[in-house]
């Protein structure tokens, strides 16, 4: 028998700040791009009611951990749910179950950071947000730890939503926030754009990059759904987080794939390759680079084994006993 720590979403908040969550989750993609093994997601579809369960996971040898992240999407309800197994990778015995709804736009806007880190000028100072919701959020808390951010500019289609999000981190960062009234105002004369929505058709035009913009989409993870029209594609150094995800289910590539203005080859490397320098990243400032955040087991386990020892360090969460199954599995009646 051995004792796993429950950790509540409740129990998270406030356990890591976002420069703690971009650390560990740059340090995930290092061994990701060293050989660490992870799966991108697989989602089960279920037609009545209407919903979806995935899942997707990730050893870090070097990190001791492994597991990854298993939601549910729509069925009756409104809402989704989300579950962290994490496991000790050298005995395999489970160290924690996360509730991990809130650590969600934390360890996704740290991928979203890690990706700036490595793909963006360094002097890149200015940013164009095209969200407003959660995610948004995620991905502007990390992205202000890994460059000085003069001003950023935020566009989402309801105005109440844009200006509210702004005067929100207007207050928050050093840097001028402001709503702005086009996705076009967002990205004109942006360093690095970011997309941080749920829309199903391309939400800027590629033709309004400047040259050497960084773009980093992280809302689009469906074969039939694309935050990136073909000409941001076509004009990018295209790095996705896992290369056997952007035949499966990233839209934007496989549009433009579709469309014929690029080819298989247009990958340039996994982020872990540019992370763990086996591959280069930006090579000229006039270079446009695409990541492409389709969410992995990578910055999951990363984050969660984070939030485990901090929690197991501060004496949070409860334990929850679970057998092996030398004890467990008999066969046997009671």
């Amino acid at each position: 028998m051995t004792d796993a720590l429950f950790i509540t979403s409740d129990g998270t908040d406030g356990l890591a700040t976002p420069a703690e969550y971009v650390d560990v989750v740059r340090d995930g993609y290092r061994q990701r791009g060293e050989g660490a093994p992870a799966l991108p997601r697989q989602t089960l579809h279920h037609e009545s009611p209407d919903g979806e369960l995935t899942h997707y996971s990730a050893i870090l040898p070097e990190t001791g951990a492994m597991g990854g992240y298993m939601y549910t999407l729509g069925f009756a309800g409104p809402n989704a749910w989300f579950v962290t197994p994490v496991f000790d990778a050298e005995s395999g015995e489970p160290l924690a179950l996360i509730d991990g709804a809130s650590m969600n736009p934390f360890k996704t806007g740290a991928a979203g950071a890690v990706a700036v880190d490595a793909l963006a000028r360094d002097d890149a100072s200015t940013v164009g947000l095209i969200g407003s919701g959660a995610q948004a959020r995620g991905q502007l808390h990390a992205t202000a730890t890994v460059r000085d951010l003069e001003s950023v500019r935020v566009f989402s289609p309801t105005p109440d939503n844009r200006a509210a999000f702004a005067a929100e981190f207007d207050d928050h960062l050093e840097a001028a926030v402001e709503s702005v009234d086009s996705s076009a105002a967002a990205v004109s004369g942006a360093d690095v754009v970011i997309t941080a929505t749920t829309a199903a058709d391309p939400v800027f035009d590629g033709d309004d990059l400047q040259p050497g913009t960084h773009v980093t989409a992280m809302g689009q993870h469906t074969p039939d759904r694309r935050e990136l029209d073909t000409t941001t594609i076509e004009r990018s150094t295209y790095v996705p987080d896992l290369r056997a995800r952007v035949i499966q289910d990233a839209g934007s590539y496989l549009a433009a794939l579709e469309a014929g203005v690029i080819d298989e080859d247009h990958v340039h490397a996994e982020l872990g390759e540019v992370v763990a320098g086996v591959a280069s990243g930006r090579t000229s400032d006039d270079e446009i680079t695409v990541f492409d955040s389709g969410g992995t087991g990578i910055e999951t386990v990363a984050a969660a084994h984070m939030l485990y020892e901090k929690a197991r360090a501060e004496g949070l969460g409860s334990e929850i006993p679970i057998a092996p199954a030398s004890e467990a599995l008999t066969g046997r009646l009671p």
